[in-house]
């Protein structure tokens, strides 16, 4: 059964999905690896639909697969589906360019973090909306971190209080995330830190478990054993 959007939302997300994911090992595109059956993009816009203040889902894919993204999604959810580009940034860009001025609030979300659930989304635009010009949903770091030279040797403890893991849907001001694209002079994977750069504040609220990142295929284990957790 498709999900339909909300037409009254002000939330439009973008998923950047054209990514080799060689860490992952050889097949398709990243987004299009299978967990449990599904596509890793097909887990991603299910939640992202069921997500009542999104309006609008960008996918931007691989451009040989334009059209087979847009097939494999349809029955999920209403998308759009664009060509994205060689690199991140470009494929944030691209679907970006396609989501109306009258849009207020943009999450740029990664396929990888597929399980993320809707009430982070909402959470993060809900951050958005209550004035930030840019949110991001982190969790504290759990194992002790240490600075270390390019010949192995500790160079000290990083203090683990005052750092984040941080994950996607990351939200921002329509206006800004624009902007943060327009100005930027090199490369980025992640575009809160665009937006760092633009010198605006960037907030953080608390992130989800759920929401990690398919990288390795230990994570893929690991992502269908959350699957079973669900309610």
């Amino acid at each position: 059964m498709t999900a339909q959007l909300n037409a009254r939302g002000d939330v439009a997300v973008v998923v950047p999905a054209a990514g080799a994911g060689v860490r992952l090992g050889p097949g398709a595109p990243k987004a299009l690896r299978l967990l449990d059956g599904e596509p890793l993009l097909v887990h991603a816009v299910r939640r992202t639909a069921a997500a009542p203040s999104v309006r609008m889902i960008v996918v931007a894919a691989p451009p040989a697969d334009v059209e087979a993204v847009h097939a494999l999604l349809s029955p999920v959810a209403p998308v759009v589906v664009v060509a994205g580009g060689a690199e991140r940034q470009d494929s944030v860009a691209a679907a970006l360019a396609v989501v109306p001025d009258d849009i207020d609030i943009v999450l740029v979300h990664d396929a990888a973090r597929c399980l993320a659930p809707a009430d982070l989304f909402e959470r993060v635009a809900a951050a958005v909306r209550a004035g930030a010009d840019a949110v991001i949903p982190a969790l504290p770091v759990v194992d002790t971190i240490k600075e270390v030279a390019t010949d192995g040797r500790v160079l000290g403890t990083v203090d683990r209080s005052v750092l984040r893991a941080v994950q996607t849907p990351q939200g921002f001001r329509a206006p800004v995330l624009r902007a943060a694209h327009a100005a930027a002079a090199d490369l980025h994977t992640d575009d809160a830190g665009a937006v760092e750069k633009l010198g605006r504040p960037v907030i953080c609220v608390p992130g989800s478990d759920f929401a990690l990142k398919v990288t390795r295929p230990l994570d893929l284990a690991l992502a269908t054993h959350l699957l079973t957790l669900e309610t």
